[in-house]
């Protein structure tokens, strides 16, 4: 279902466009008209034929290039970018298990990408005149867990601040850069984390989800996000009928955050 968003034509990045919180805004925007490229490792079977899709690594400075270079080759220019790739691996266990190979990982997948792409692409929005940049954070950046995804928390509090900055630089020259909070967000990979819980604690699959829902201080709203909502959100911010928002970040958590 469309909104005529006005969307039709505009020429979309999206990373990690081809799961999840990715996947949705991939298949959202497309659509509303917006001619997409979007990236990863490899190219699904699943992709739609008239997504544009680059393979590469854009946890690299050259994996990065790749794309700058897909993205002037297929697209001939770019007019919205959404950073949605992200995430952790990170073992359980504490500060004391984040080595510095840790670390440099988190920042590698959640922090470089949108500064290196952003680097080379933002120069020619600002030569039309125009643009937008959805970065995708996490309430994390705020809330942090710190059993295992401390690095990946501290991360995006880093994206959120880059984001911020980048927003008063160039916002007043038409390139709107605006944040998306998420917090459990129901993708396939969380579903598969909660079969995981469900195996171990000899619960079922709902008893699983209230478990990781209690972890996270609970959800007042009673369930996680769905991956379209974010691409709905995140649609409405890239059109022009979000014209004078920028430099703001808008939490879709169901209720996590505790706090204004």
């Amino acid at each position: 279902m469309t909104f005529n968003l006005e969307l039709q034509g505009r020429r979309a990045l999206i990373t990690g466009g081809t799961k999840g919180i990715g996947e949705a805004v991939v298949a959202r925007l497309r659509e509303e008209g917006a001619e997409i490229l979007t990236t990863a490792r490899s190219r699904p079977g699943n992709l739609a034929p008239d997504v544009l899709f680059v393979a590469a690594d854009i946890t690299t400075a050259e994996g990065c290039a790749t794309v700058v270079e897909a993205v002037r080759d297929q697209l001939g220019g770019v007019d919205i970018i959404v950073h949605v790739v992200g995430g952790s691996s990170a073992p359980a266990g504490g500060f004391a298990v984040l080595d510095d190979n840790e670390w440099q990982r988190a920042l590698d997948l959640n922090l470089f990408p949108a500064v290196r792409l952003d680097r080379a692409l933002v120069p020619g929005m600002l030569a039309q005149g125009t643009g937008v940049i959805v970065h995708i954070t996490s309430i994390q950046r705020q809330l942090p867990l710190p059993e295992a995804t401390m690095a990946y928390a501290a991360a995006k509090a880093a994206l959120s601040n880059y984001s911020k900055g980048l927003s008063k630089e160039i916002s007043p020259k038409g390139v709107r850069v605006v944040r998306v909070s998420p917090g459990w967000v129901e993708t396939e990979a969380a579903a598969g984390l909660v079969n995981e819980i469900a195996v171990k604690t000899g619960t079922d699959y709902e008893g699983a989800r209230k478990t990781l829902m209690k972890s996270l201080g609970g959800i007042p709203l009673g369930r996680p996000a769905k991956p379209v909502e974010v691409a709905d959100l995140v649609a409405f911010l890239v059109s022009p009928r979000a014209a004078s928002i920028t430099g703001t970040e808008y939490v879709i958590d169901g209720g996590t955050v505790p706090t204004i």
